[in-house]
Order: structure tokens, then C-alpha cells, then sequence
């Protein structure tokens, strides 16, 4: 495990997910993967994850991993955040938070996109602007070809019992 930004931890390929949401997108990732390194994004059927949708982000990998696209914010990361960066990369969503943030977010996504794995960020959010929680997430990588993961998606969960609405933290 590795500190990522204050409050925050990596730890890379997990052997264990408590919460039974990134426990369940992962079982998913991973019957879909079968015994390729990643599924493809065609192997994964929204309606199958329904349940799951609002919690989920779909990022495209950029330039090798030197920025991502989010295609997709689920409702419930977007509340959080206070802001929906769908059609965004995240350099522009997270401008506002600093250049840490943003370079610790871009760095959890080149991880699991370069080493091929599912890469698990948990603690706390103090930076985020006077909000206070928990939060667990999980990147897991997608490939096209097999080889080069072009996509990762990702699971959030949030403590919400802090969580302020109100006011955009994210462009």
C-alpha cells in the first residue's frame, strides 16, 4: 500500500473487498475477464449492471495514460463530487482541487491501466472542500486487444453521512 494524496491508500491487485459493491463489480470484471489479463468494454452489459450504475465511472485512456476521458459518472459519484465530469478528462474535472489532486488521480488510473490489474484507493477526502467521509473505490482496466488496457471502470462507494450538498467542487 501506497499513500496517493492526504487521507488516501492504493493497494494494487486486492485480495479483498469488504463492501458488497466493489465486491460485486469486481466478481463481474472478473467473470468477464475469464482467463484473458482484462475483458474487453463490449464484454460488459450495462443491463447487467444495473443495480451498480450510479456508483460506477467509465474513463477512457488517454495518450498512454497521460490523462483519461470520463465517458461515464454514475449519479451517486457525481452527487458526491458535487459535479458530473461525464465529457471531461480528468485534468479539467479536478483542476479546481489542485495539481496533487489531479496528478494523484491521474497517477491511480495509469496504474491500473500500465500494470493491468485492479488498483483499490481508500481513506478519507479532507480536500474536498469542507465534505468529510469515507470512501473506497476500485479501477479496474478494459482492453480492446487484449494487451493495452484503452479503458478502465470503476467502482466508488462513500460514506454520506458528512457529505454536504450544494455547491460544484468539480468544472
Amino acid at each position: 500500500m501506497s499513500s496517493v494524496v492526504q487521507g488516501a491508500l492504493t493497494e494494487t491487485a486486492p485480495l479483498r473487498l469488504d463492501h458488497p459493491v466493489l465486491a460485486a463489480v469486481h466478481a463481474y470484471w472478473s467473470a468477464k475477464r475469464g482467463d484473458r489479463i482484462m475483458p474487453a468494454r463490449a464484454d460488459m452489459d450495462p443491463l447487467e449492471l444495473r443495480d451498480y450504475l450510479g456508483w460506477i465511472v467509465i474513463v477512457d485512456v488517454l495518450d498512454g495514460g497521460s490523462d483519461f476521458y470520463y465517458r461515464l459518472v454514475g449519479t451517486k459519484v457525481a452527487h458526491y463530487f458535487g459535479s458530473d465530469g461525464t465529457g471531461k478528462t480528468i485534468s479539467e474535472s479536478f483542476s479546481k482541487l489542485g495539481p496533487e489532486i489531479v496528478n494523484a488521480t491521474i497517477g491511480v488510473h495509469r496504474r491500473a491501466a500500465r500494470k493491468r490489474l485492479p488498483v483499490r484507493v481508500y481513506g478519507e477526502v479532507p480536500w474536498l472542500e469542507g465534505r468529510r467521509g469515507i470512501f473506497d473505490s476500485i479501477h479496474m482496466p478494459l482492453s480492446d486487444d487484449g494487451e493495452t488496457a484503452n479503458m478502465l471502470i470503476s467502482a466508488f462507494i462513500f460514506d454520506y453521512k458528512d457529505v454536504e450538498t450544494g455547491g460544484s467542487l468539480l468544472i
